[in-house]
């Protein structure tokens, strides 16, 4: 194992988790230095693998098994198969779980239990085990039977009732972000019961939900509702407390036009040249342009659209009004900012044809213990033999055993 450099250097997770919600969180845990241990059935491994095109080209240029998505959330995890469904297969989970601070997993409510893996199974013979289970809607309600996913997630919760066109179909978010949100809640869950466990010897299940998390992330809006009782409306790229904020066009394209208060919007009125916009008593505020929302915005786009993109971006940052451009996802990773912060990384790959694989790098930046970039989101099994050589002390002959029995 090539040892980590950063802060949870030392901090040892078990990993039962596919797809990316659990992915996300231990992905994260294992930048920041502890050891991920990803346990994956040895036929077909994480489900996330599977999910291509795109995959990683090979020399000539052909796809290899090693997919985009499964390589977005699995860096610098180890990665070990073992079949949960063999007796074997769990004793190996419990002795690995003697030198694991923490196990993740992603299984239906009662999935593990069926394996002698359910928390209540674990927790007297494992006492100080921090053990997070990321399920669709929790271990209680009326839904906690269901499988959940992404989408329903984002449908449920609201989020798809106020993303989109005023006038269009209820629209999911362009990413898994419902997944992804849960996994940001569950690393820091793991770091409060780790820091609980360390104070008092007592480890503790954690309980998150996809419903529970993206409920949460309604923010501003949930709460708007509320507290006034009047549901959000969709507002397409606008804010719904804040006008103006959202896509306006130019005479060549389109950019990002936000105004947080009503000094920059008289600086912006000034340079657009049109003054009297903010001293008209219907535009003056905030509160007055929320309430005029669609006449100022027309009076807006009507202004933005006769000059270039440049004319805006060039010109209002420096007074203050927030200008920025809406990138393509390609133009993303060729703005210097981006590039200057290492939010395009490369980590070398055996499959790839150039030996290379290019990810997108962690936004953490810490001064004294940098993120830890490792160990290459791993081939299925890659580090089977090495981890249980490593934790549990099998010597070549046990393993070809267990690999002979189908357990590796």
């Amino acid at each position: 194992m090539i040892d980590a450099t950063g802060p949870l250097n030392g901090l040892k997770i078990l990993d039962l988790t596919r797809v990316l919600a659990g992915p996300t969180c231990t992905q994260l845990l294992a930048d920041l230095g502890a050891d991920v241990i990803k346990v994956e059935h040895p036929k077909g491994g994480d489900d996330s693998r599977k999910f291509g095109p795109p995959y990683v080209k090979d020399a000539d240029g052909n796809d290899t098994v090693e997919s985009a998505y499964f390589l977005a959330c699995n860096r610098n995890k180890r990665s070990v198969t073992l079949d949960l469904r063999n007796p074997e297969g769990t004793t190996i989970v419990k002795r690995l779980l003697k030198s694991c601070d923490a196990m993740v997993h992603n299984f239906k409510v009662g999935g593990l239990d069926k394996y002698g893996l359910g928390y209540d199974q674990l927790k007297d013979e494992f006492p100080g085990l921090v053990y997070c289970h990321i399920s669709g809607y929790g271990q209680n309600g009326p839904y906690k039977d269901r499988g959940g996913y992404d989408m329903q997630a984002q449908g449920m919760a609201g989020i798809m009732a106020i993303t989109g066109e005023a006038d269009g179909q209820p629209m999911k978010v362009g990413i898994g972000i419902a997944d992804m949100m849960c996994g940001m809640y569950a690393a820091p869950a793991i770091l409060a019961a780790l820091r609980h466990r360390d104070a008092t010897g007592e480890g503790q299940m954690i309980d998150l939900a996809l419903l529970d998390t993206t409920v949460a992330w309604l923010n501003y809006v949930g709460v708007s509702y509320l507290t006034s009782g009047e549901p959000s409306a969709r507002y397409g790229n606008g804010h719904p407390n804040i006008v103006p904020w959202e896509v306006f066009p130019s005479s060549d394209g389109y950019f990002i036009l936000a105004v947080g208060n009503d000094s920059q919007f008289k600086a912006f009125c000034d340079f657009a040249g049109a003054p009297e916009l903010a001293e008209d008593p219907d535009f003056e505020t905030n509160a007055q342009r929320v309430r005029n929302r669609v006449a100022i915005v027309n009076k807006i786009r009507e202004i933005t659209a006769k000059q270039p993109t440049s004319h805006w971006l060039d010109n209002l940052p420096g007074l203050g009004v927030v200008a920025s451009p809406a990138y393509t996802v390609p133009e993303v990773f060729e703005d210097p900012q981006v590039l200057a912060r290492g939010m395009k990384h490369e980590m070398d790959h055996p499959a790839s044809g150039t030996g290379k694989c290019t990810l997108i790098g962690n936004p953490i930046k810490l001064s004294g213990t940098p993120i830890d970039y490792r160990i290459t989101p791993p081939s299925l099994g890659q580090h089977t033999d090495e981890v249980l050589a490593e934790l549990l002390e099998l010597g070549a002959d046990e393993r070809q055993a267990l690999r002979d029995a189908n357990v590796i």
